[in-house]
């Protein structure tokens, strides 16, 4: 499979604006430049995924990179080389250090896609606390759930301004990763 093609200027310049979920764009834009520069993939013993937990400082330079796992040590000096012949990123779009984690897939078969962005603007559920839970030796009272505040308006419309339309890739990639998840062969049936 070939390498994808490096992200655009002009793709490098939304990821640099794009504040929304962690600076999501950017961290896609970083994922998808590391694998152009790994080259072709080649079925065999050549091919494999690795993941690093990489940390970025507020100017656009690399301050750590650490791998968590890795199915191939070929596959992470690979990674490990395109990471070091990055040329210079962009400043971060919240001007912060952005930490994140980023699987690296040098195979012979696409395994992922570009994400999609429509649902950004969505407040993140709430987390699950189990209102039942109770530790066996204080006196059991059930917590009560509030329903998270309305959005501010504001913020909304501000977010609304950063997304753009999702491309056809990214739809069909999110399409194939939910078939993956959720296919069953019983459900032909």
């Amino acid at each position: 499979m070939d390498a994808p093609a490096a992200p655009t200027a002009e793709e490098w310049a939304q990821a640099g604006r794009y504040t929304l979920k962690n600076s999501k764009r950017y961290r896609h834009a970083w994922g998808q430049h590391v694998r152009s520069l790994m080259g072709t993939a080649v079925e065999g013993p050549e091919q494999g995924i690795v993941r690093f937990r990489v940390e970025i400082a507020p100017d656009g330079t690399l301050v750590r990179l650490q791998t968590l796992w890795s199915t191939s040590a070929a596959v992470e000096a690979r990674a490990r080389q395109a990471i070091e012949t990055l040329p210079a990123l962009p400043p971060t779009p919240n001007g912060e250090p952005l930490v994140f984690e980023r699987t690296v897939a040098f195979q012979a078969f696409d395994s992922s896609g570009p994400p999609l962005y429509k649902d950004d603007c969505l407040p993140d559920p709430p987390a699950f606390g189990n209102p039942f839970a109770w530790d066996g030796k204080t006196p059991w009272v059930q917590k009560p759930t509030r329903p998270p505040p309305p959005p501010d308006p504001g913020a909304v419309a501000d977010c609304l301004r950063q997304l753009t339309p999702d491309s056809i890739e990214a739809e069909s990639a999110d399409d194939r990763r939910q078939l993956e998840q959720w296919g069953s062969s019983r459900l032909g049936r």
